[in-house]
């Protein structure tokens, strides 16, 4: 039976029944539109180019200009730019002075040195051309032989030198071979299966478990260095934070699916640099508060709510990371059809102020100069920049990814504009991420932690191996200085002497 609809009796109830359809058909029309940009957005996650560089060459989102009234649009200039350049040719560079050489010389035949008229020809020159030759890794036994002396006549007192102190006792790696397992796990991204084909390539057999066993007894070994590290990350003053998932089986009461947290801390002290990374099961505030809890300064980090409890504590500034707050705006730029509208105008006044910070550090200007230069170039721009945050909340549509990102930009204001205070603070936390991007391009290949002491054990050698790096160091050899060093550490000072910072010989 088909179901009857009862018209409107009078003229009144017809409007009334008009306006709530019309007013339907704006809701519906808007809730499109949103799930038409999230489906556009994601699209575009997946299958695009990640790069934000050059976004404004690029078109602007498709709607936001129905939004936007005509006279606050950008001007467009009736200008042709011809763009000329020379193409470079490219140049191989010189191979290093440190590699030793292997000479092998190409002579003419003696009779082809004789002239026509009768002289001997000189030599006046040569030419040399150079290549590159691998050797494989070589691999030699240490055998650590100790003589033993006894009386002939009474078979009594025997003599033998003690042992020396070995880094992983009753095993047959050597430092060397630790390191050189740790490097390829963690930085060269090779998981451990991979690495036994590679011994057995070589005509060694050594079980992906013997090699499991080296990596977790030089972490508990290692383990006060994450202290040493601690300690001189809190005295920075200056800190800058993140986290990405992990996956970890056998945690205590979790299902292995859950997903874990590899929180990071970064201090942007120049001289020291440090780099922590900490295993947790979640991603709730509690963490960053418990690593924190004696830090004193600036702490830099992105939108994620579980660092607001940082606006409540008087001894640490919140600073925020303009590259996060750029990055909605540049990705309404790269779906754009039209070449006018709010993303652009975002993007626009970004680049201006990180052009401010190309020319700060292409400068290489000192941190007062900096600080100078921002309040005479950037302070403007800021203050022009929230003028038009205000006016375009007005007028963008609720709920869109555009007015998403404003919103942000208005809340967090303060946090994003802290930078200006002090000439050695940076503009946004890309040195966190920058530091976060190895672990994350390892998990693609080693996908989980076998269980939490193993994340724990991954979180100390990504600590050591990141903190050797921003130090300077070749970080296979330090992993080896520092095992073939570690079993002297009495205190917690002989620790914090084996922090790549505090090294005076390095081997680069």
């Amino acid at each position: 039976m088909k179901k009857t609809i009862e018209l409107p009796k009078s003229l009144h109830e017809s409007h009334a029944l008009i306006l709530s359809q019309q007013e339907e058909i704006t809701q519906l029309h808007a809730r499109y539109r949103r799930v038409l940009e999230e489906f556009k957005l994601a699209q575009q996650r997946k299958y695009a180019r990640s790069s934000e560089s050059n976004v404004l060459q690029l078109e602007l989102q498709f709607d936001e200009a129905d939004s936007v009234p005509t006279e606050e649009l950008p001007k467009e200039e009736d200008t042709t730019i011809t763009v000329t350049y020379t193409r470079s040719k490219p140049k191989r560079r010189p191979l290093p002075d440190s590699l030793p050489r292997e000479v092998i010389v190409h002579d003419v035949a003696e009779h082809e040195k004789q002239c026509a008229c009768g002289c001997l020809k000189q030599r006046i020159g040569e030419e040399v051309t150079e290549q590159l030759e691998v050797i494989p890794a070589q691999l030699k036994v240490i055998q650590h032989v100790r003589p033993k002396y006894a009386c002939n006549r009474c078979d009594e007192g025997v003599v033998i030198a003690p042992m020396p102190k070995l880094f992983l006792p009753k095993s047959m790696a050597t430092p060397s071979l630790v390191a050189y397992t740790i490097i390829s796990k963690y930085q060269d991204h090779l998981p451990l299966y991979r690495q036994e084909k590679i011994w057995k390539r070589m005509g060694i057999e050594i079980a992906r478990n013997t090699v499991c066993g080296w990596i977790m007894a030089a972490a508990e070994v290692c383990m006060p260095m994450r202290s040493a590290l601690m300690k001189s990350l809190i005295a920075s003053g200056y800190i800058q934070a993140d986290e990405t998932p992990l996956q970890v089986m056998d945690e205590p009461n979790r299902k292995n699916s859950s997903l874990s947290y590899m929180w990071l801390y970064r201090s942007a002290i120049p001289d020291k640099p440090v780099t922590l990374f900490d295993y947790r099961e979640t991603r709730q505030a509690r963490w960053p508060k418990e690593i924190l809890c004696d830090f004193r300064g600036h702490l830099q980090t992105d939108g994620y709510k579980g660092y607001d409890w940082v606006d409540k504590e008087s001894d640490i500034i919140h600073l925020g990371c303009m590259a996060h707050a750029r990055r909605p705006f540049a990705e309404l730029v790269k779906l754009a059809k039209k070449t006018v509208g709010k993303s652009h105008q975002a993007v626009a006044y970004f680049q201006k102020l990180y052009a401010i910070e190309k020319i700060a550090r292409e400068g290489k200007l000192t941190h007062e100069q900096r600080y100078q230069l921002r309040m005479e170039k950037a302070k403007p721009i800021l203050d022009e920049m929230e003028k038009w945050i205000d006016q375009s909340l007005r007028h963008a549509v609720p709920e869109s990814k555009l007015c998403n990102a404003l919103i942000y930009m208005h809340d967090r204001w303060s946090e994003l504009t802290n930078y200006l205070t002090d000439g050695s603070l940076e503009i946004d936390n890309n040195g966190a991420e920058n530091q976060i991007r190895p672990f994350a391009l390892g998990r693609k290949n080693w996908l989980f932690s076998g269980s939490p002491r193993g994340a724990h054990a991954s979180a100390l050698f990504y600590s050591l191996i990141a903190t050797a790096v921003a130090n300077g160091w070749n970080p296979f050899d330090y992993l080896r200085y520092l095992f073939e060093n570690i079993r002297t550490c009495k205190t917690d000072d002989d620790y914090s002497k084996l922090l790549p910072f505090n090294i005076i010989s390095k081997t680069n």
